[in-house]
């Protein structure tokens, strides 16, 4: 098949269970570019090289392709997340939101979190007693980080139900389904992403007067050096924690999940040493990433990557979890190896754009699945493998993962 069509292939629904052997086309091909004009790279070099090179930009509106619609928003004040915008406003905002969430300002923050995570990881655990078969998205692996996220911002429990359906309808408009019009989905992702940030905001709002010790209260309480956000930029960064905070750590729990009841040996060995889980949570996040590839780059100038001219405004589509399984960068790439040495993967991204929320889903995974394994037993096991697996080729994990015991 040509390379040309393999951005349509990865997208498409029927490779969601198993897109490893389009990744492996992928590599073959180095710098593969598509019939839309867009580029795909997934070789692990190269993807590191453009992760750390000041000519790529994240922002949409570099884009050769950016729609007029687009363009229109950002006239009218609305305000992208620093995900989506480039140093120096991308380093001032993240800048911003890392000073109460984070080391070195605030290093006790996630630490503190640890007992209260396994707390609700063994509560949702005791809710299996007396199933034969349980979901282990629905029961677990959604509730657990939802539920940490909530709490960390300070949101009212009641109100995660509706936080829930913006975000599923935000997460589908990543989706690239080629019988759907993209540019509705657009439409409707950033409706509700409208919503969910004017929520946001009058909450971070009625912390100005009455603080807790909330993350919204320290957000809108202590601006440091960096300054302070506006409403607008605080009502984007409220919206990118609580959706980064819990989707991208619900695929990692759960394709973890999956992928140790699919190796026992590995499991057996993580029951009888413990201590050996945050190299496996590493080794997870290299062999089954929750995100997948990165949709939203191009070069400001154009650039050559391993001999192909990428010109200015292209889209360039990195393919994450293509370089995690580079045999040039990994020995035995699809071998799970809980005990990986030298495992420099992509799974939380590289370069000033690494995932934000990476310390604290590594205590959320490990968290987890070492509760999983200690409570769910040797046999437990898939009732469907594969599972069926979400729409989107982005955050890539399974929709429903039913579990026997």
């Amino acid at each position: 098949m040509s390379s040309e069509t393999l951005f349509r292939r990865i997208t498409d629904y029927a490779a969601r269970a198993d897109p490893y052997p389009l990744y492996t086309e992928l590599r073959e091909h180095g710098v593969a570019r598509q019939e839309d004009g867009s580029y795909l790279v997934g070789t692990y070099d190269e993807v590191v090289g453009l992760l750390h090179d000041p000519r790529i930009s994240s922002n949409a509106l570099s884009r050769a392709d950016a729609d007029e619609e687009l363009l229109r928003e950002e006239a009218a004040g609305m305000v992208p997340a620093f995900i989506g915008l480039d140093d120096p406003e991308h380093e001032r905002l993240r800048g911003i939101a890392m000073r109460p969430f984070g080391p070195p300002h605030s290093p006790g923050r996630i630490d503190a979190l640890q007992d209260d995570i396994a707390r609700i990881a063994g509560e949702l655990i005791d809710g299996f007693d007396g199933r034969e078969e349980v979901d282990l998205v629905d029961d677990f692996a959604y509730p657990l980080p939802v539920t940490v996220i909530g709490r960390l911002l300070g949101i009212p429990s009641g109100d995660m139900g509706q936080l829930r359906r913006w975000t599923d309808i935000m997460i589908a408009s990543l989706d690239f389904a080629p019988d759907e019009d993209p540019a509705v989905k657009r439409r409707r992702g950033r409706e509700a992403g409208r919503e969910m940030a004017g929520y946001l905001g009058d909450l971070a709002a009625s912390r100005r007067d009455h603080p807790s010790d909330d993350l919204l209260s320290a957000l809108v309480g202590d601006p440091g050096p960096e300054g302070a956000f506006s409403h607008e930029e605080l009502k984007s960064t409220a919206v990118l924690l609580l959706i980064a905070g819990h989707e991208t750590t619900v695929n990692l729990i759960t394709n973890g999940a999956l992928t140790l009841m699919r190796h026992p040996e590995a499991a057996a060995r993580l029951r009888n040493d413990p201590g050996l889980m945050p190299s496996a949570v590493e080794e997870l996040l290299r062999y089954e990433p929750p995100v997948q590839l990165l949709p939203q780059r191009s070069p400001l100038t154009d650039i050559e990557v391993a001999g192909v001219t990428v010109p200015r405004g292209a889209p360039l589509i990195l393919v994450l979890a293509a370089a995690n399984r580079d045999p040039l960068r990994f020995p035995e790439p699809d071998r799970f190896d809980p005990a990986r040495r030298d495992n420099q993967h992509l799974g939380f991204g590289s370069g000033v754009h690494s995932c934000f929320g990476a310390p604290l889903a590594r205590v959320e995974a490990r968290i987890a699945l070492t509760a999983l394994l200690a409570r769910l037993g040797e046999d437990a096991h898939p009732v469907e493998d594969p599972p069926p697996y979400r729409r989107s080729p982005v955050l890539r994990g399974p929709r429903h993962l039913l579990v026997r015991r």
